[in-house]
């Protein structure tokens, strides 16, 4: 029996969208943590990014193997700016899970 639907993997994404999908590398002291302790990158996405979106996007832009995907919403405070009440921005995480052996250096740094 055949598929109809081509699976995640073997889906062909619009190489215009995955240039969009990541926004910024998040570049903090948990961040580097958990990369440095499980070979795990942190990125801001796109809020209607998929996971198969971004692992795509992370393998085409910087040629390496990803072996998974992990995302998390996170709400935006609330702060006060004198009388007026203000919201940071709702931020979308990904953290990708780079395969054994495979790295990635922000730093400019040679690796």
């Amino acid at each position: 029996m055949s598929r109809i639907n081509p699976t995640p993997r073997e889906r062909q994404y619009d190489e215009g969208r995955l240039m969009k999908v990541l926004v910024a590398p998040v570049i903090s002291e948990k961040a580097t943590l958990v990369g440095d302790r499980d070979n795990v990158v942190t990125f801001k996405v796109l809020k209607d990014a998929t996971k198969p979106e971004i692992r795509a996007a992370v393998e085409l832009l910087f040629k390496v193997q990803v072996q998974g995907v992990t995302v998390t919403n996170i709400k935006g405070k609330t702060k006060r700016f004198g009388r007026s009440v203000g919201r940071r921005d709702h931020v979308r995480k990904a953290y990708v899970s780079l395969a054994e052996g495979q790295d990635l250096n922000f730093s400019g740094e040679a690796a």
